[in-house]
């Protein structure tokens, strides 16, 4: 994959790219790795395969034959546009937000950096043709860089492909308890092949513990997009009744070693700033807030 090469024409104002804009907006997800790696993890196999192959599509806005701002579309809606502020983030997500109004697609939120993500929705809410089931416009962003602060914890693993009768109820239950409901509401299909997928890529962790002589997932976590040298965590949870027994923070001290040794140097995560627990917990593993994110559910 290359970020180099030629700068192909862009027209003022919003619009949908194609293929031959994925190395320009690569260069915009460059400049700010962690709030940008929702978009990089969809746009990097697009500058191999495609747009269309990776389900997804590319929205831009250009002043003076530049490209100032992206939104990477797919299941989310995640706007990029690093160090953009004042009038022309203001022109950007105006004209983004009227783009994302007029080509309503079946993405299920809007997600990444607050101040981005928050404009985009101010602007598409106006319309009155939107409505959001929950708006969170505070989730810390935090990046750990080194060796975890707290011993790993050793049964924590990669998920096995033949586990998959035990991983994807974990990760349903997590979604729905994050979301409000169930990702197998309209069949699952898509869902069942994403958690396949990352238990194949080797991005799915868990600890699994026999109950009454059943497998059941105790701990799981997912590191579910990568882009440009930072792996994100998402999907961390724990089986209710083992909640208070301290495996979150050895739990996630496994996944960033894993990480960090396998995958990508530097392992980021978002975290709804009312989950104190999970906060804290974080920062005992030795994750540090570097941003804030904000998501949008639709």
């Amino acid at each position: 994959m290359t970020v180099l090469g030629t700068r192909p024409s862009l027209r003022h104002g919003a619009q949908v790219l194609g293929d031959r804009h994925v190395p320009q907006a690569l260069r915009l997800c460059a400049a700010d790795p962690v709030a940008s790696v929702l978009a990089s993890a969809r746009l990097v196999p697009a500058s191999r395969s495609g747009l269309a192959r990776s389900a997804s599509e590319l929205w831009g806005y250009a002043e003076g034959g530049s490209l100032l701002a992206v939104c990477v579309v797919s299941a989310n809606l995640v706007p990029v546009a690093p160090h953009l502020d004042g009038p022309v983030r203001t022109r950007a997500m105006a004209a983004l937000a009227e783009l994302a109004v007029q080509r309503r697609r079946a993405y299920s939120s809007l997600v990444g950096p607050t101040e981005l993500v928050m404009a985009l929705w101010e602007q598409m809410s106006t319309t009155g043709r939107m409505v959001a089931r929950d708006v969170r416009p505070e989730q810390p962003s935090m990046v750990i860089d080194r060796r975890p602060l707290v011993a790993p914890d050793p049964a924590v693993r990669r998920s096995r492909p033949d586990e998959l009768d035990i991983v994807l109820p974990a990760c349903v239950n997590m979604f729905t308890e994050e979301v409000g409901y169930s990702p197998m509401t309209a069949g699952g299909t898509g869902y069942t092949t994403r958690v396949r997928t990352l238990v194949a890529q080797g991005r799915s962790f868990v600890r699994v513990e026999a109950d009454y002589g059943r497998a059941r997932v105790i701990f799981k976590a997912e590191l579910a997009a990568s882009g440009f040298g930072v792996s994100q965590v998402q999907g961390v949870w724990v089986v209710p009744d083992r909640r208070g027994a301290g495996l979150s923070e050895p739990g996630m001290a496994a996944v960033v070693e894993y990480g960090r040794a396998t995958i990508d140097p530097l392992i980021s995560l978002y975290v709804n700033s009312y989950n104190t627990r999970a906060i804290a917990a974080y920062e005992a593993v030795g994750f540090c807030q570097v941003g804030t994110y904000a998501t949008v559910q639709l």
